[in-house]
């Protein structure tokens, strides 16, 4: 067993504790996570963990302390919801209890592979498998960086606790994971989730890095052989982790990164995947990295430690978080230059974006502001048509500071590095879903090849009425039957029609940004009706 001690150890404010387990290895976290009975291992090697009645974010039950200086700079709201200093204390004496007198968790570890933007995250939990997710998800330091290791921020995770007085706190419930920015803390009761602690940092990153000049994405990244760098920003179900995953070039990260002076880098150490029906065949990177020092999350196996990944009757959101080294086609270091090309994701279910369209600097602010993509209907009755969804930033859950601070942000990087922005349409053509058809996979892929290589700025373009986007005429490897949206349709009043409403969904969100373009009237970039 590891007998190092973690350095500030009188600073976590715990009393009687226990044995600390600091930083352990692998085989010594499964051995504490199969004796204490928290996992089973499957045939793979891989651990098998249940994460409780949560089986993801509790986004209603996260807040920010209402204090200066941060309170001047969060935008408040649905998304950043306030809780006060008072309450705030309280809470953090119910944590600091709940991991008393017990034996605990420290793991020391990176948030940012870039030196001039990392920071040091210390996190302390009483559950082994929580300190397994940390280790996998972040950057793990050596251990003569351990040796030195100072933490800019700290989270405790005291999951087993929860608030009972949470109706007099005047809160959602009696979950909480609540951010003190100016103490560097983070508490998390009443939830065993990991990925609240891998979102956490996300947030706090997300807050950091803007004021700081950098910019902190939700996007997945990867690198050529001649140091090429794209970007695929992408809602759930767009494609991005598909579609940046590219044997010829070497993965980033799939997830969540900065940019900084030095160029992107990425924020974890890790991968977090869906594994509900994963195959071998669709997904092999995915499922051969489902290995020892993995975690798989809520899983159904058998008693052998077989694993059904079309069973989700536990969750539909089962996921595997392993080390990036488990894939082997990776960027070693995390980061890799500025980016050449930035790619938009969007599954658009009404069959009216084109497969793929170049963007003016103004055009990718507004789009990145947007977040756009559409959701098919479901298996709910009287839904019948495809449901419009927009995330600013494509991650607004997640933007502790207003959308359009990244947005400027991303506009004076597009500019100082000259960059690409391609909008790619993954969803339908021909007509919306349950008339027209999927894009194919063929087409996508020929046109992210066309925006790698640089052909598709050699092509001649066209304009997309009401949209004003510029869509090539022809480009190698793509039906040049589908690259105008409207040549698709067998009814062009139909399509008509149907652009002209998905432009006034456009409008209509975008109006959330009235009053906001004092720099940049921001909703001239997009549809016009």
């Amino acid at each position: 067993m590891s007998t190092k001690t973690p350095n500030g150890l009188d600073k976590l404010g715990l009393k009687d504790i226990g044995d600390i387990y600091y930083n352990l290895s692998y085989d010594e976290l499964q051995a504490h996570e199969v004796n204490s009975g928290e996992c089973k291992i499957s045939t793979s090697g891989t651990a098998m963990c249940d994460t409780g009645i949560f089986t993801g974010r509790s986004p209603k039950d996260k807040y920010f302390v209402d204090q200066a200086p941060s309170n001047e700079h969060i935008a408040w709201g649905d998304v950043n919801a306030k809780i006060s200093k008072e309450v705030y204390d309280e809470l953090l004496d119910l944590t600091l209890t709940q991991l008393s007198g017990k034996n605990i968790y420290v793991t020391d570890v990176y948030a940012g592979a870039s030196a001039a933007s990392k920071r040091s995250v210390r996190f302390v939990t009483e559950v082994a498998w929580q300190a397994h997710f940390v280790k996998n998800m972040f950057i793990r330091p050596t251990e003569s960086e351990l040796e030195r290791f100072q933490p800019d921020f700290t989270v405790y995770n005291a999951c087993k606790a929860v608030d009972e007085k949470y109706k007099e706190h005047g809160l959602n419930s009696d979950v909480f994971v609540v951010f003190n920015v100016e103490e560097n803390i983070g508490i998390i009761g009443g939830t065993w989730y990991g990925g609240e602690m891998k979102k956490g940092i996300f947030s706090m990153m997300n807050y950091w890095l803007p004021l700081e000049g950098k910019l902190p994405m939700h996007c997945s990244a990867n690198v050529g052989k001649d140091g090429d760098v794209c970007l695929f920003f992408g809602l759930s179900g767009t494609g991005k982790t598909t579609l940046s995953t590219d044997p010829q070039r070497a993965l980033i990260g799939d997830d969540e990164h900065g940019w900084d002076n030095h160029g992107v880098f990425n924020f974890e150490g890790g991968c977090y995947a869906k594994v509900i029906n994963l195959d071998e065949k669709s997904e092999p990177e995915i499922y051969g990295a489902i290995v020892k020092d993995a975690l798989l999350e809520n899983v159904v196996a058998d008693e052998h430690g077989n694993v059904d990944y079309t069973d989700g009757s536990k969750t539909e959101n089962t996921r595997v978080s392993y080390p990036i080294e488990h894939i082997e086609n990776h960027k070693k270091d995390l980061q890799a230059g500025h980016p050449n090309n930035i790619i938009f994701l969007s599954a658009d279910a009404f069959g009216v974006l084109p497969p793929v369209s170049k963007l003016t600097k103004e055009q990718a602010m507004y789009y990145f502001l947007s977040g756009y993509t559409a959701k098919v209907a479901g298996t709910e009755r009287g839904i019948t048509e495809p449901v419009a969804t927009f995330s600013a930033c494509f991650g607004e859950a997640f933007l502790p500071l207003h959308p359009t601070v990244y947005a400027k942000l991303l506009g004076e990087k597009i500019d100082e590095h000259g960059v690409n922005v391609y909008l790619v349409n993954t969803g339908w053509t021909g007509g919306p879903y349950g008339t027209g058809k999927r894009m194919s996979i063929k087409n996508t892929r020929a046109c992210i090849d066309g925006i790698l290589s640089g052909a598709i700025l050699n092509t001649e373009f066209e304009t997309l009425d009401t949209f004003n986007l510029a869509i090539p005429k022809t480009l190698e490897g793509v039906d040049t039957a589908v690259l105008n949206p409207r040549n698709t349709w067998k009814d062009k009043a139909e399509y008509d029609a149907m652009l002209a409403k998905l432009a006034g969904m456009f409008q209509e969100n975008f109006h959330r940004y009235d009053g906001n373009g004092d720099e940049f009237d921001f909703a001239s970039a997009g549809p016009q009706l």
